[in-house]
């Protein structure tokens, strides 16, 4: 069986594949795909992770696991999801880089389900947007501590994505970009539960509520009703079309209010962020999802 594995990150897709998942999880059961709800393994997952401390479970422990997480004997495959697998978010930007656990959690997990083959799956985020996001999470701290700790310009994805690698060689990792998941989705959905490719799932652009006004979605809907998208490029270029025109200014532009962080800071993060993503491309093994 496979084991799809969605990791988060913190601050990205709020559970949002899981819960479309879960609005398909009958036709999806059909292909032999089981999505669970997160009170079926969550808890479970995070006790066994904590008795095992990343040495590889017994085939009893495993059953247990997958007993728990699953309602049939048999699954092609099965996807769980939690942005606090590697950490809980206070945890992410602590030893100066980003995820500074993930290579040892990451083998943790895999070694839950030593006898499936496992698939990680994670978002990544401008650290211009993603590390005032975190701040967020940190109620008791005050931005110049919180930045204290860390050199903002240090943070890699790239460097997070390698370590996971070095330390699961054999386990295939696909991340993308959550700034492009609005253009995505379909192509992420199917990544994660590996569904077949002319299935049409239910609620794949609830991922575009409160980006876009309720008429912009009303006509939305209705054009790709009228003229169905013959390929993803094109659905891509209809909702960037519809999201540029009918997108609600607050909910597409961010509040960064971060103490010296001047507009070119920010455009010098943003710039970085995405020459890493070329570097996350070069990693073996790695997918990159992009429009």
């Amino acid at each position: 069986m496979d084991i799809s594995i969605h990791l988060g990150a913190h601050d990205t897709d709020d559970d949002q594949i899981l819960k479309t998942l879960l609005r398909n999880k009958g036709v999806l059961a059909e292909e032999g795909i089981v999505v669970p709800g997160p009170g079926r393994y969550r808890p479970i997952m995070r006790e066994t992770l904590k008795a095992l401390r990343g040495a590889v479970a017994t085939p009893e422990i495993e059953e247990v696991v997958l007993d728990s997480a699953m309602d049939v004997d048999r699954a092609e495959r099965l996807v769980l999801s939690s942005e606090n697998f590697i950490c809980v978010p206070q945890r992410v930007l602590t030893e100066g880089v980003l995820y500074p656990n993930a290579a040892e959690k990451t083998m943790w997990l895999r070694n839950v389900f030593p006898r499936h083959d496992v698939e990680f799956f994670l978002a990544l985020r401008d650290p211009a947007t993603f590390i005032p996001a975190n701040l967020r999470r940190h109620r008791d701290m005050d931005a110049a501590d919180f930045l204290a700790h860390f050199d903002p310009m240090a943070q890699r994805w790239s460097d997070v994505v390698e370590r996971i690698r070095s330390t699961n060689p054999g386990t295939p990792i696909t991340v993308w970009c959550n700034e492009d998941s609005p253009l995505l989705w379909p192509e992420i959905l199917r990544a994660v539960a590996d569904h077949d490719p002319f299935l049409k799932l239910t609620g794949v652009d609830d991922i575009l509520d409160g980006l876009m006004t309720e008429e912009g979605a009303t006509r939305m809907a209705a054009f790709m009703e009228a003229k169905p998208p013959a390929n993803e490029a094109q659905r891509r270029r209809i909702v960037a079309a519809f999201v540029e025109k009918f997108g609600i200014d607050d909910a597409l532009e961010e509040e960064l209010d971060m103490p010296g962080w001047t507009e070119e800071y920010v455009d010098a993060l943003t710039a970085q962020y995405e020459e890493d993503i070329y570097q996350i491309q070069r990693i073996p093994g790695v997918t990159v999802l992009m429009p």
